[in-house]
């Protein structure tokens, strides 16, 4: 049979992503920060965007006009009428007029952050008369991690400055008495006695442990350090004691100047008797601009007439997105309150074992749409802030049909361990077995892993004599 080209028609059905629904999409996994940075660049970029302000009127004058019946709205697929005579279809409300708030508040002022890099700068103009030792310690604060420690050798400082090895180290010494103690060291070893000489403490042994036994200390092995340095065990248990209250991150309790200190919740549920209420941390209000709506309806320039329908259009389907957000969010949420009543009333103990599958299920949404809108979100209820995966967790069998989820067992082990003898502190086996008396089956191979996870040490490194 010879090879040809043949023409042919055919029907085929495709699912295509149209960039209304990507945007819808994204819309729902954004969180609300994010929400609202995004929403008002779309104000900037769109004239038929505006923000609604709490208190907002109509100004006097402000052509509006009547809305007519022509065939150029048919060309509109949104409902885009719903959204102009009742405003109250997207939950907002009609201001009062002549209507008078103070909007002033301390937390609206913005200030410029105060890092750990303006903190020793401060210092150093302070201390520091030499411009050239000045530009020294700049350079070296320059080079200092988010801990406080130096992340370049004196090596590399003076061969970048054209310095003396002999300079670099007076200036570094000068900042290494800088407060917060211990800052600008080298190495762990080298912060700890930095805060020692702070101090004034002059013990040779307990700068030998230092130096020498740090990564025996940690382990817990305080027996092979009394051995091998041939003191008491009881002096090396008081040097253990000491270690332990100095800072190895001096500089970690400063901010780097841009980093994030506060996190907003999207989704409240607060309890209101016997019950909970929800309440979904509104984004930006936007609605359709009048004046440039009253354009679109009496423009007879086809070329800005269809240039704003086009807008206009946009305008409608980014309003019916955020709200498709916000109910999406409301179901997720009620859900997660009617399953979960007993970790909101007692505590992260009571958290069920849960999947994105069953919340689905019962909200009658995809689970991929369910894994989008829960994922970046922060829950604020009676119990505390949550990531809204928290509430979602694998279980393990409790016996008969019964489960416990992961998170529960986490936090039963946190307290277990709390509660422990610290002279005898529990083995991963014992837990397991206390465990399996409350009826909850679980290898100490995944007592280990959840306690790893929490950040628990293990037990040789919990003892305390």
């Amino acid at each position: 049979m010879a090879a040809g080209n043949t023409i042919k028609m055919e029907q085929t059905q495709k699912i295509m992503i149209t960039p209304g629904l990507r945007q819808a999409i994204m819309i729902l996994q954004f969180p609300t920060v994010d929400l609202n940075s995004y929403l008002g660049q779309q104000i900037q970029e769109n004239p038929m965007l505006e923000l609604e302000e709490e208190g907002d009127q109509q100004e006097i004058g402000m052509p509006v006009a009547e809305t007519g019946s022509g065939k150029d709205e048919l060309k509109f697929d949104p409902e885009w009428r719903d959204y102009f005579h009742d405003s109250s279809d997207l939950g907002f409300l009609e201001p009062e007029r002549d209507t008078f708030q103070d909007n002033s508040d301390y937390e609206n002022y913005v200030r410029q952050e105060f890092g750990l890099t303006e903190f020793l700068l401060d210092q150093l103009n302070i201390v520091i008369n030499n411009t050239r030792q000045r530009l020294i310690g700049r350079y070296l604060i320059g080079n200092l991690d988010k801990n406080g420690y130096l992340q370049v050798s004196v090596d590399e400082a003076a061969l970048s400055l054209k310095a003396t090895c002999e300079e670099v180290e007076e200036t570094l010494k000068i900042i290494q008495n800088f407060d917060p103690p211990g800052i600008g060291a080298r190495n762990l070893q080298e912060c700890l006695l930095i805060q020692v000489n702070q101090l004034n403490i002059k013990d040779e042994l307990l700068e030998t442990v230092i130096l020498r036994h740090l990564p025996e200390l940690a382990k817990g092995k305080l027996s092979l350090v009394a051995h091998q340095l041939g003191v008491n065990f009881e002096d090396i248990q008081d040097i253990a004691r000491f270690i332990k209250t100095l800072e190895p991150k001096p500089g970690c309790n400063y901010s780097s100047g841009n980093c994030v200190k506060y996190i907003i919740p999207d989704v409240v549920i607060e309890k209101a008797g016997q019950n909970f209420t929800i309440n979904v941390n509104d984004c930006l209000n936007l609605k359709i601009n009048t004046y440039y709506r009253s354009i679109w309806e009496k423009e007879a320039d086809s070329k800005v007439r269809q240039f704003l329908g086009v807008k206009l259009n946009a305008a409608v389907w980014l309003i019916r997105s955020v709200e498709q957000r916000r109910n999406t969010l409301l179901k997720i949420a009620n859900c997660l309150i009617t399953l979960q009543q007993d970790f909101l009333k007692y505590g992260c103990e009571y958290l069920k074992p849960l999947n994105l599958k069953q919340v689905a299920k019962i909200v009658g949404l995809h689970e991929s749409t369910v894994s989008r809108a829960t994922s970046n979100k922060y829950v604020q209820t009676p119990q505390g802030m949550f990531p809204m995966r928290t509430f979602f967790s694998a279980g393990l069998s409790s016996g008969g049909d019964k489960e416990t989820s992961a998170a529960a067992i986490k936090e039963s082990l946190r307290k277990l361990v709390a509660r422990e003898n610290p002279v005898k502190p529990f083995n991963d086996q014992e837990i397991a077995d206390i465990f399996a008396e409350r009826g909850i089956k679980i290898s100490r191979r995944t007592i280990a892993k959840y306690r790893g996870e929490i950040g628990i040490p293990p037990a040789r490194q919990r003892i305390r004599y």
